[in-house]
């Protein structure tokens, strides 16, 4: 069995439950067949944030897999048609019918390791970066030589249709 069917088949994800009433931070614990884990919603995303609490509320993750895992990079999870799912099943697009207005609050929260996102389709389908109803997914995070980090940055300066912004605590959270 593959190690990406091995992951499939651990990473059951169980009920959620919300965490810490009295403090205004959202945390959402995740318990899978792996472990737990406690996520942190930004109230700077309420759109996203309220969603995915209403979803959490429920029960609409019961019983759904991580059904994408991209080591280095990120594993997927929020597909309701992962709960049933036959071995070799296609899984990503399930979910209810309607997507969430995008709230990038680049760059004091950006894509690094344990941060939590909406998944969404590419920017050729959905140009106002609209995530998913209920698919998201967790940053693996992947770190990169200061010179690798240096390219990736003078190269977005080239292309101004796409900059990337990448501040110091970027550079260091990526950084090897």
């Amino acid at each position: 069995m593959h190690l990406f069917q091995k992951l499939l088949l651990v990473c059951l994800l169980c009920p959620l439950q919300l965490l810490a009433k009295e403090d205004p931070r959202v945390r959402v614990r995740f318990e899978t067949s792996l472990g737990k884990f406690t996520v942190e919603l930004y109230n700077e995303t309420p759109k996203n944030r309220d969603n995915f609490i209403s979803l959490v509320r429920n029960g609409y993750f019961k019983q759904t897999l991580f059904h994408r895992v991209i080591r280095d990079f990120m594993i997927q999870g929020g597909d309701p048609d992962s709960r049933n799912a036959a071995p070799g099943q296609r899984l990503g697009e399930g979910g209810p019918s309607y997507t969430v207005p995008a709230e990038i609050c680049l760059p004091r929260y950006f894509h690094k390791r344990g941060a939590l996102a909406a998944a969404r389709e590419g920017d050729d389908v959905n140009p106002l970066h609209e995530g998913s109803g209920s698919q998201f997914y967790i940053v693996w995070g992947k770190t990169y030589s200061n010179e690798k980090l240096m390219e990736m940055f003078n190269a977005s300066l080239r292309n101004p249709a796409k900059p990337m912004p990448m501040t110091p605590e970027m550079m260091m959270t990526y950084e090897k």
